[in-house]
């Protein structure tokens, strides 16, 4: 592909969409190329060719094109005749799970922010109840997946036709863990414990009980304890038994960002400095990644960016630390980390246009 690829986006009305669309509406490659907005309008934004995107998101007035751009009501004829090459789904999972296989079939390149093909192990899914898991196109279309975790699986991304987007408490939690594990370092049979916090806008646009003001306000409240979703993306990227990591995520009263509090023990006793060069050479070629070698991270840091922040404190005794991670959830955690999929999956700098 080249640098007038054809991008179309699913799914803008979220959150997540409207950061994304921001991104590739700001994409130094795609300038001329804006995305096309495809989903749901009723009959009459429908005769007046969709919904104005400044209307859905003012934030993004004057970034589309003199007012032009529009949600139109979705269609594969729509995308084909607009030429699309690559299709991100900011979508419900299930919707992902009817499309991908189509688009797929179509030729087109698919980046999915949902759960939908994030997870190989049918156990792991069994928390999603897919209608069609264990078809004979679901597993086709899951063999195809690749997890869309950039500092991990690169080179897989480079040639992807599926890129399954991680989820945000995932990333905050795989990115810290996976270098230490991977060296061999961390006590698994002692046990992990991921203590994650996340804003609100983590829960979606659609409101609940729970996003509700009058509950998340002046609140701090555990949920999904040993059930959240995001669980088997933990296990099946660390390389993890369900035994040896305890996740608790918990929600925060703030609208975005998420802080991420993880114990280990060390299998032999370890130095600052050698944890240190452990992350140092893990992330050497991720500029996402920053790493905090003389404080810890805080959500004002990340928050409104597309880094991850990692830094940790080692207990005296060698044995313990503390990690600290943060991200933005909307964000690496979501948006800006699927525009780095697009910028591997293209041949692009990997943080053109997020930095």
């Amino acid at each position: 592909m080249n640098d007038t690829v054809q991008t179309a986006v699913v799914g803008v009305t979220g959150y997540a969409g409207a950061e994304l669309a921001r991104l590739l509406l700001h994409h130094p490659r795609l300038k001329g190329k804006p995305p096309v907005f495809a989903g749901r309008v009723d009959e009459k934004d429908a005769a007046r060719g969709g919904v104005p995107l400044a209307e859905i998101h003012p934030q993004l007035a004057r970034s589309c094109a003199g007012g032009d751009l529009r949600q139109e009501p979705f269609s594969w004829d729509l995308l084909a005749s607009r030429g699309v090459q690559v299709l991100f789904l900011a979508t419900p999972h299930e919707q992902a799970r009817e499309w991908v296989p189509e688009a797929l079939a179509r030729g087109l390149r698919v980046i999915d922010l949902s759960g939908a093909w994030r997870l190989t192990e049918a156990a792991n899914r069994a928390v999603y109840a897919f209608a069609d898991d264990g078809s004979k196109q679901a597993a086709a279309t899951q063999a195809q997946a690749v997890y869309g975790l950039p500092e991990l699986h690169r080179t897989e991304i480079a040639g992807a036709r599926l890129v399954a987007n991680p989820g945000c408490y995932a990333t905050s939690i795989i990115l810290p863990l996976k270098p230490l594990v991977a060296a061999g370092l961390v006590d698994l049979n002692h046990g992990i414990v991921a203590d994650s916090k996340s804003g609100v806008s983590g829960a979606g646009k659609s409101p609940t009980a729970k996003t509700h003001f009058m509950y998340a306000a002046d609140n701090l409240s555990a949920y999904g304890v040993f059930t959240h979703r995001h669980t088997g993306e933990l296990l099946e990227q660390i390389g993890l038994d369900a035994s040896q990591m305890v996740f608790t995520p918990h929600l925060l009263p703030i609208p975005r960002g998420i802080l991420s509090t993880i114990y280990v023990r060390f299998l032999k006793t370890q130095t600052a400095a050698g944890i240190a060069r452990v992350y140092h050479d893990f992330f050497a070629h991720s500029p996402l990644v920053r790493l905090y070698d003389k404080s810890l991270p805080q959500i004002q840091y990340s928050v409104r960016t597309s880094y991850a922040d990692i830094g940790f404190q080692l207990a005296a005794d060698g044995r313990r630390a503390v990690i600290v991670s943060c991200l933005d959830n909307l964000l690496k955690g979501a948006s800006s980390q699927a525009v780095q999929n697009l910028n591997i999956m293209l041949g692009y700098g990997e943080a053109e246009g997020l930095e």
